[in-house]
């Protein structure tokens, strides 16, 4: 009988890992190397992807604060698709998120974290915290059944030749996991997707003066539905 495979630790990799897909403030962006030692000195990660990590740290390292600050808000709160949230993926805004946040949260308790942070229990930092509380082999197993949506966020970024790409290939790597491409819905700018319609627009020029003509009903997003869209004007807490 084969003796139980010992799986490296990816505790620290977790972690790091967490603080990389965060937004980018100056604390963060001053433990840069701190951060690439503990990646460094774990070695769960293969040395191409390192490579890729590394270019990514010198990049929100070298970059002026608020670049940085731009390029994530341009990589993670512009569309669904990239999104860190990770529900988003699989139940958008349906009635199905709740609940799913609220197994999630649960899970995080019988873990031995009780979830008590500004964000969503599916944002993906806060997933990756969890993680790293977790043994080697429940930590892989946990993140491995979120792959089919980290392969989708990847996918996304990979079109936009995103360096965020990197980390998230590396939390796929973490959980045993290759990354795959997923085909990509093509989304509305986000200018055009929140836009106002024009003032009684769809009435008398389009006809609804006439009887019996079917109306047309415009669906828009309110200013308080814009502000509790999650990040996307980069707004953190």
């Amino acid at each position: 009988m084969s003796k139980k495979q010992t799986l490296k630790p990816i505790s620290l990799s977790c972690r790091v890992l967490g603080r990389l897909l965060d937004y980018p403030s100056e604390a963060m962006r001053a433990a840069l190397p701190e951060l690439m030692q503990a990646l460094q000195q774990e070695q769960a990660l293969s040395p191409a992807r390192m490579a890729e990590l590394q270019a990514l740290l010198a990049r929100l390292g070298a970059a002026d604060g608020l670049a940085v600050q731009a390029l994530y808000v341009d990589s993670f709160d512009r569309g669904r698709a990239t999104s860190l949230h990770l529900f988003e993926h699989v139940h958008g805004d349906s009635r199905e998120r709740g609940p799913a946040l609220i197994d999630l949260a649960a899970t995080y308790k019988a873990g031995g974290m009780f979830f008590d942070a500004p964000e969503l229990p599916d944002f993906l930092p806060v997933v990756l915290e969890f993680a790293s509380t977790q043994p080697a082999d429940t930590a892989r197993a946990f993140l491995a059944e979120m792959a089919h949506i980290l392969n989708a966020i990847h996918s996304g970024l990979i079109k936009q030749s995103n360096p965020y790409a990197a980390a998230i290939g590396a939390v796929l790597e973490l959980a045993g996991e290759k990354p795959q491409a997923v085909p990509i819905t093509a989304e509305p700018p986000l200018d055009e997707s929140w836009q106002e319609p024009a003032a009684f627009e769809g009435c008398s020029s389009r006809g609804q003066a006439k009887p019996g003509d079917i109306q047309p009903i415009h669906i828009v997003k309110t200013h308080a539905a814009a502000q509790n869209s999650g990040h996307a004007q980069g707004v953190r807490p």
